[in-house]
């Protein structure tokens, strides 16, 4: 007997689906039913996402795509609307470290490129999706934040003010949104074993909880689904955790 998948029937775009979270997360929705459009620059990387969730009974949809082009990004909506008449969910999860320096020592072009991924792509996205993901009868949108865009720390200024500025923008649309049946959220997944970490710690991480891009793909998953109702909130995999206990008993 197949086994009931909560997503069967909707449509999911992944950005940054080439590798790390962003990969691991795309898998996990086709699992569940979801067709997932793969968006990222790297097309090898997006074939290799691809050829397992296929392997796997899933279905996806590539799409190489530069999300520093803003003016192109514009048309995103009306081409997933043509092709699959349909977005119901929207993982953001692209973005960039940038140079780690004092803030004193940093260069105006590396914050700019730094900001057009992590928060110009997508103040565009919204503009482009949000007619799509009103129109489903359970819009959802998950933004991939840092600790590091809430509490400051040395060196990482370009990453670290740039997730700031991209989760108060989640919740600023998440404010405007309350009250249609699109739910946004924000995902801060602690520290994760992929190559934004390797770069971000040259050295090697020695923190705690380390996790892996699998550990953290169901709660995407959770936080996709219709029955899903927090909405323009900051969440850790241990609030999600803590809201199945709840929702168990």
């Amino acid at each position: 007997m197949k086994p009931i998948q909560r997503l069967d029937g909707r449509v999911a775009l992944v950005t940054g689906a080439s590798r790390g979270i962003g990969a691991a997360v795309a898998k996990s929705l086709a699992a569940e039913g979801a067709h997932v459009i793969l968006l990222a620059r790297t097309k090898s990387g997006l074939e290799e996402t691809y050829d397992i969730i296929n392997e796997n009974g899933g279905t996806s949809t590539i799409m190489p795509f530069d999300l520093t082009h803003l003016e192109e990004l514009e048309a995103l909506g009306p081409t997933i609307l043509d092709r699959f008449k349909r977005l119901d969910i929207w993982i953001a999860n692209a973005g960039k470290l940038g140079t780690l320096t004092p803030v004193s020592h940093s260069k105006i072009k590396d914050w700019r490129d730094v900001y057009t991924l992590n928060v110009l792509s997508n103040v565009q996205m919204i503009r482009t999706l949000e007619p799509l993901l009103k129109a489903s009868d359970a819009g959802r949108a998950i933004f991939v934040g840092s600790g590091m865009g809430i509490d400051p720390y040395a060196f990482y200024g370009e990453y670290g003010v740039s997730k700031a500025a991209m989760m108060l923008l989640a919740r600023t649309w998440a404010q405007e949104t309350k009250h249609t049946n699109l739910k946004i959220n924000i995902v801060c997944p602690g520290a994760v074993d992929t190559e934004l970490l390797a770069e971000a710690f040259p050295g090697g991480y020695h923190g705690p909880n380390l996790r892996m891009p699998e550990d953290i793909a169901p709660m995407f998953v959770e936080l996709s689904l219709p029955s899903w109702v927090r909405h323009g909130e900051i969440l850790s995999p241990e609030d999600i955790k803590l809201y199945s206990e709840i929702e168990i008993k």
